[in-house]
């Protein structure tokens, strides 16, 4: 039984290093040509929040945001502006520790609906002045940041 239990030290130990890192996450503020905001409500708090996701393996940050905004929002970039910002609090997210990455983007109005309809029950488009209030994740200074136009470190 030596060799069992030595094994689970290692794989412990080695999880214990790769899990607790912190996860690159990548979110937009986008809005369509006509100025109106993208969000979209999750489907395990029922909150709106900006569309975005973790970075996969070997991907770059631009491919990742493009390819999270087509899945959960059903847009396609049009451009993304300079300034992004970073936020890395770790109460913003229980669910694990979370660099995100927030970007301005233009965007298409969505053409299709989000791929994963459990996770994203609905799209939404919202004029400046009517965002809902608060967001999931802590995401109502990041948006706020966002529309300020400026780039922000946490």
């Amino acid at each position: 039984m030596r060799i069992p239990r030595a094994l689970f030290g290692v794989v412990k130990e080695a999880a214990r290093h790769l899990l607790r890192r912190p996860v690159v996450g990548v979110a937009a503020l986008a809005r369509t040509e006509d100025g109106r905001v993208v969000l979209i409500r999750r489907g395990d708090t029922g909150e709106w929040a900006l569309p975005g996701g973790t970075l996969e393996w070997g991907e770059l940050l631009r491919a990742s945001i493009e390819r999270e905004l087509l899945e959960e929002a059903g847009v396609r970039v049009l451009e993304l502006e300079d300034g992004p910002s970073v936020y890395s609090h770790p109460s913003r997210d229980l669910r694990f520790h979370a660099v995100t990455i927030v970007v301005r983007a233009t965007v298409s109005a969505p053409e299709r609906p989000p791929a994963n309809p459990l996770e994203i029950l609905e799209v939404g488009l919202f004029e400046r002045d009517a965002l809902p209030a608060p967001l999931a994740h802590a995401m109502s200074d990041m948006v706020a940041h966002a529309l300020e136009g400026r780039g922000y470190w946490e």
